[in-house]
C-alpha cells in the first residue's frame, strides 16, 4: 500500500514537472506563431482547437451538468477575463514583447491576486503577504522597467500586464464557482464561453484589416498542438497531479515556466538572456514563494497570533 502510495505521486510529480515545462515552451511556441497569425486570430483559433477537445472528453465521459443562474454569472466573469481580455491582452503584447518577459509577469499573478482581495473583498492583508507583494513588484519593475541601462516600459509590457491582471480578476470568479462546481467542470464550460466570446473580437479585428492567416500547413499543425496539447491536455494532468499532491505542493512547480521560458526562448527564437531579467524573475518567485510559506515561518511574540493562518 505505502510503495502504490510513493508510486502515485512520484507519477503525480513528473506530470506536474512535464506539465511546468510545457506551460513554459508554450510561452516561445505563441510568439513564434504570431509570425503567421495575428494576435486575436491566433487566440481565438487556439482556444476553439481547446474547445472542440474538451467537448469531445464531455461526451466521451459524460457526468456534464447543466450549470444554475448564479454558476452563469460567474461563468461570464471567468469567460470575459479569464480568456476574452486575457487571451486578447496577452497576445498583442506577446507580439510586441518576448516570451521571457511575458512569463514571468504572468507569474505574479498570484501576488496580484491577494492585492486586489485585500481592495474588492477587504481580505486582511497580513505581514507576510505585504512582503511577498512587495518584493514581486520589485521583481516586476526589473523585468519590464529596465532595459538597456535606461527606464522604460513598452506597449507589449503594459499589455501583458493588463492581461495577467484579468486572469488574477477570473481566478475570483473561479473561486466563487469552486462552492458548487468542481474543476472539472468549470474547465470546460467556461473554455468553450470563453471561446464564443473570443470569435466576435477576431470579427473588429478582421474589419480594421489586421487580420493575418498563415498558409503553412505546419503552423496549422502547431497551433492545434498548442491548443490541445499545452491547453486542454496539459490542464487535465495538472488538476489530476494538484488532485494528488495538493495546490500547495503543485504550485511550487509553476516557479519552472519562466525559467523554461526564458531557455526555451533563447534556443529556439534567439531571444538573448537579461541580468535584469532573471535577477527580477527570482524576485517574483521569491515573492509568491513567500506567500506560500507556512504562517509558522512567520512568528511574533505573540503565541496566540501566530496560529493564525495567512
Amino acid at each position: 500500500m505505502l510503495r502504490n502510495m510513493y508510486a502515485s505521486q512520484s507519477k503525480a510529480f513528473i506530470s506536474l514537472f512535464l506539465v511546468s515545462v510545457l506551460w513554459g515552451c508554450n510561452y516561445p511556441v505563441s510568439a513564434y506563431l504570431l509570425h503567421g497569425f495575428s494576435p486575436v486570430f491566433l487566440s481565438t483559433v487556439r482556444i476553439c482547437f481547446t474547445s472542440v477537445f474538451l467537448l469531445v472528453v464531455m461526451i466521451i465521459h459524460k457526468g456534464m451538468r447543466w450549470p444554475v443562474k448564479i454558476e452563469w454569472k460567474y461563468l461570464l466573469g471567468v469567460g470575459i477575463f479569464g480568456t476574452l481580455f486575457n487571451q486578447t491582452f496577452y497576445f498583442i503584447g506577446l507580439h510586441h514583447s518576448t516570451p521571457a518577459k511575458a512569463s514571468l509577469i504572468i507569474a505574479m499573478a498570484p501576488i496580484a491576486t491577494i492585492l486586489l482581495e485585500r481592495f474588492i473583498f477587504k481580505v486582511k492583508l497580513t505581514v507576510k503577504k505585504g512582503i511577498g507583494a512587495l518584493v514581486s513588484l520589485l521583481g516586476v519593475i526589473s523585468i519590464i522597467g529596465i532595459g538597456n541601462g535606461s527606464f522604460g516600459i513598452s506597449w507589449g509590457d503594459l499589455s501583458v500586464l493588463m492581461a495577467m491582471i484579468c486572469l488574477s480578476i477570473s481566478i475570483m470568479f473561479i473561486r466563487g464557482l469552486s462552492k458548487t462546481m468542481n474543476s472539472y467542470i468549470t474547465t470546460i464550460y467556461a473554455t468553450i464561453l470563453g471561446s464564443v466570446l473570443m470569435i466576435p473580437a477576431a470579427g473588429v479585428e478582421s474589419i480594421a484589416g489586421g487580420t493575418l492567416i498563415s498558409h503553412s500547413l505546419f503552423m496549422w499543425v502547431l497551433l492545434a498542438c498548442a491548443g490541445i496539447l499545452a491547453q486542454g491536455i496539459a490542464g487535465f494532468w495538472w488538476n489530476n497531479g494538484v488532485a494528488e499532491v495538493g495546490a500547495g505542493t503543485a504550485s511550487m512547480f509553476m516557479n519552472i515556466q519562466p525559467f523554461v521560458a526564458i531557455l526555451a526562448s533563447h534556443f529556439v527564437l534567439g531571444d538573448p538572456i537579461l541580468l535584469t531579467q532573471i535577477f527580477g524573475g527570482i524576485l517574483v518567485l521569491l515573492g509568491v514563494g513567500i506567500v506560500n510559506m507556512p504562517a509558522g515561518k512567520f512568528k511574533t511574540s505573540h503565541p496566540v497570533e501566530s496560529e493564525k493562518s495567512a
